[in-house]
Parts: structure tokens; C-alpha cells; sequence
């Protein structure tokens, strides 16, 4: 789709073409009345700015100059003005109706067609905050193929975002503390919420209001002040993560374990032409696999190494035996192709 010309663009070309017919208009009235006072007729400034404007108009309505046909430089303005005037006219009113359909008309148009394509989403992330945190977010998002839904009050956010991912980002325009915001964004149906605003003020009252609004999205909360760790998990997170935490912990890491982190780093996070990932994939409720000794699951033959497993409770199997019994809520932390994790996500869900 033909990305929309920026307001300032439109709004210039528009003062531009103010400017042409203001000056023609001027130019016209001046030019008869001169004419007037050289063929000895007493033309008064009303009447010529009367003649022009009819002339540019290309109304024609009776001259109201007198003995104008009898003067061959009035003539002679009044055919350029035709020329002149009606094209510069045109320039005027074509630029002005581009600021009622592109600005006005164009954007209510695109706006209706976001808000059937958030409509149709569902199993979709909610990212509050299109800032630099948010940003980030929205681009591993679309690097993965996960959907998504971003909420920022500033256009130009999404603009931005829209963008380094060359092409349209779906969002709501508003503040994601708002809950009938976080409706237009399709809480009731999303995955989860991902509050990546600036101030953990505003992190809490997005927590709050998404978790009164869905019980069973998962939350996951930025907190700028290590302090507010707690607060937003009283507000309802699953959980919380802090940047200045973890890049504390990142750089210890790459002076430390350097090789290590850049193995991780390969694993977790999009990169073109990368064939291996750790994902997790869960065991859902009536699952074919739920009982299952893990040696005979048909794991290992889709591709797919099991590093580890968390429990429905929590706690991690490291290096898990063959004899582990799979149970419902039990999650699967793998190393593989993303084609061997779609197949067990499949195979997961028979």
C-alpha cells in the first residue's frame, strides 16, 4: 500500500498555492486598474478585483469594468488571467482537496481497516509503548512471526516503527492505562500484554487494568526502579523484568563467559539464515503425549533435543532421562530447527 504523504507536505504545497492565487488575484486587480488609468477611464479598485476574480473563476458574469472591450491591453489581461488564473486555481483546489482526503477522509479509511485487522487477531501480543524499549519488542515480534498490537499516544512511534519493519504496524493510538484502549487492542482475545512504558507509575496502572480486563493473559511488566519489582507484581505481572538488571548481568557475562553468552544470544533471538533456537512448548490438557515416557515420545525424531523440563510446579529437570514421565503443564525447553518445534508444537496438541 502507497505509504500517505506526510501533513507537511500537503500543508506547504497548499500555502504554496494560496500564495499563486493570492498573488495572480492581486496581480489581475492591479493590472486592469492600471490599464483603466492609461485608456482614461476611472476604474476603482473594487471593480477590477470584481472583474478578476470573476475572469479566474470563469464564472462569466457581465463585465462590470466599462468600455473594457474597447481597450486592447485589457483584453490582453483578461486572456492571460483566463490562462493564468484558472490553472493556478485548479493547483489551489486540487491541493486543497488532497488536505480533506488524504488528512481527513484517507485517514479515517486506514483506520477503520486497522481496526478490522486487530478485530480478526487473536492469541496476539499487546505491546504498550512504542519507545525504545517497546521498539525492540515490536521488531523480535515481527522477526519471529508472532502478531502483535502496538499502544503508544504518539503517531510518529509507530511511524518509526512502522518504518525499520517497512510496512504497516498494527496499533491503537492512546494511553494503554486507558481500558477501553486496551479493548480496541483486543485484550480479551490476546496472548499477553507487554508493558514497556517509560515510568513504572504507568507500568503499574497498565498491569492493573490488564489484569482486571483478562484474567488468563500472561503479564510481563519493564520496571525501571529495581524497587517497583514487587509493586508490579502485586498488580498482577507474571512476571518482571528490569533493563538495568540485565544489562548488569549482561556485561558480567561477556567479560566472564563470553562464549557462553554468544551461544545463548544465537539461540534466543531471530537472526537470518540461524537453523537452531531454544524454544519451549507445552503440554496442554488431553495432550497425546500426556503419560508418555519421554524415550518414547517421538521427540528426538522430529529433530528436537530436550534440555530441560519445567514442571507443572515449577521446578526445572536439567538433562531430563529417557523414563521422565510427561505430565499436562509440564513445559519443554528445546534446542532445534523451527520447523522440528512447529512439528512438536503439532504433535503436542494431538
Amino acid at each position: 500500500m502507497r505509504p500517505p504523504r506526510p501533513p507537511s507536505s500537503r500543508n506547504g504545497r497548499l500555502v504554496t498555492a494560496t500564495l499563486f492565487l493570492v498573488a495572480v488575484t492581486v496581480g489581475g486587480m492591479l493590472a486592469y486598474y492600471v490599464t483603466g488609468r492609461l485608456e482614461g477611464e476611472r476604474w476603482s479598485l473594487f471593480d477590477c478585483l470584481y472583474m478578476t476574480v470573476i475572469t479566474i473563476s470563469t464564472v462569466g458574469y457581465t463585465e462590470t469594468l466599462p468600455s473594457i472591450h474597447q481597450s486592447r491591453v485589457a483584453l490582453t489581461v483578461t486572456m492571460v488571467l483566463i490562462f493564468l488564473g484558472s490553472g493556478t486555481l485548479l493547483y489551489f483546489v486540487s491541493n486543497l482537496t488532497a488536505i480533506f482526503v488524504e488528512g481527513d477522509l484517507g485517514g479515517i479509511l486506514r483506520r477503520r481497516a486497522m481496526d478490522r485487522a486487530i478485530d480478526e487477531l487473536t492469541g496476539h501480543t499487546i505491546v504498550c509503548g512504542a519507545g525504545k524499549t517497546g521498539a525492540y519488542v515490536a521488531l523480535e515480534f515481527a522477526a519471529i512471526g508472532e502478531p502483535f498490537v502496538v499502544i503508544d499516544t504518539e503517531q510518529s512511534h509507530v511511524d518509526e516503527l512502522g518504518e525499520a519493519l517497512g510496512r504497516e504496524v498494527l496499533a491503537v493510538l492512546g494511553d494503554a492505562t486507558d481500558d477501553a484502549v486496551l479493548e480496541r487492542a483486543g485484550i480479551g482475545r490476546a496472548r499477553g500484554v507487554i508493558a514497556a512504558l517509560a515510568d513504572d507509575k504507568s507500568n503499574v496502572y497498565v498491569t492493573i487494568s490488564a489484569r482486571a480486563l483478562s484474567a488468563q493473559a500472561r503479564i510481563v511488566a519493564k520496571a525501571v526502579d529495581v524497587g517497583s519489582e514487587a509493586k508490579l507484581k502485586r498488580a498482577g505481572a507474571d512476571a518482571v523484568v528490569s533493563p538495568n538488571v540485565i544489562g548488569g548481568l549482561r556485561l558480567v557475562s561477556e567479560m566472564v563467559r563470553p562464549r557462553a553468552v554468544h551461544f545463548l544470544d544465537r539461540m534466543l533471538h531471530h537472526r537470518e539464515g540461524e537453523q537452531l533456537r531454544i524454544e519451549e512448548v507445552r503440554i496442554p490438557e488431553g495432550s497425546a503425549l500426556e503419560g508418555e515416557r519421554l524415550a518414547r515420545a517421538g521427540i528426538r525424531e522430529l529433530g528436537v533435543l530436550v534440555i530441560a523440563v519445567q514442571e507443572a510446579d515449577g521446578t526445572y529437570i536439567y538433562n531430563p532421562g529417557g523414563d521422565l514421565s510427561l505430565q499436562t503443564g509440564a513445559s519443554l525447553i528445546v534446542l532445534a530447527a523451527p520447523e522440528a518445534v512447529a512439528n512438536l508444537r503439532r504433535k503436542v496438541r494431538e
